[in-house]
């Protein structure tokens, strides 16, 4: 019986008819704790970036404000629970296919510039998952570049092509 209960509970209902749920595997709820992460990692969440957060899962789900929060509460909790970022990036990769996996990535760089700035912390963590996604370095630099023209945020050109300091490095 309790775990009947928690199987409903772990499958709340997004949005409006068809095959909506939402389960650990589901690549919108991966996404969601990713960028949950992202807009954290800073220690500070604005409000800009939380109305960002569900401007952009909005958009690219095709979800109602309803879904949108209930996924980005769900997504908070994921994001909390984990350890490492890898149990979201694997079912991505694994469920995803290039294109959709190179959205998750500009998806990532819209929170990065959510608030103004770009910090350094949120600019380890996207080169981290687009590793761990299997997308090139290239392919990143660009969605930042691009990203960054839509919303008018000035980059640093010699930022442009280095990667962040890693821990081994």
């Amino acid at each position: 019986m309790l775990e009947k209960i928690r199987n409903f509970l772990r499958n709340v209902t997004v949005g409006e008819g068809g095959d909506g749920t939402l389960d650990a595997d589901d690549p919108r709820l991966c996404a969601a704790a990713i960028l949950v992460h992202i807009i954290a990692v800073d220690g500070v969440v604005d409000e800009a970036e939380k109305t960002r957060l569900h401007q952009v899962l909005q958009a690219n789900y095709e979800l109602d404000d309803k879904a949108t929060a209930t996924l980005i509460e769900e997504a908070k909790k994921r994001a909390m629970e984990a350890v490492d970022l890898y149990g979201f990036t694997s079912i991505l990769k694994r469920q995803l296919d290039v294109d959709d996996r190179r959205k998750i990535v500009e998806m990532m760089w819209e929170m990065v510039f959510a608030d103004g700035e770009v910090h350094e912390f949120e600019d380890n963590t996207v080169w981290r998952v687009t590793e761990l996604l299997g997308i090139p370095t290239s392919d990143r630099l660009a969605l930042r570049r691009r990203v960054a023209q839509r919303v008018h945020y000035a980059l640093d050109g010699d930022a442009l092509g280095e990667e962040p300091e890693t821990p081994d490095s």
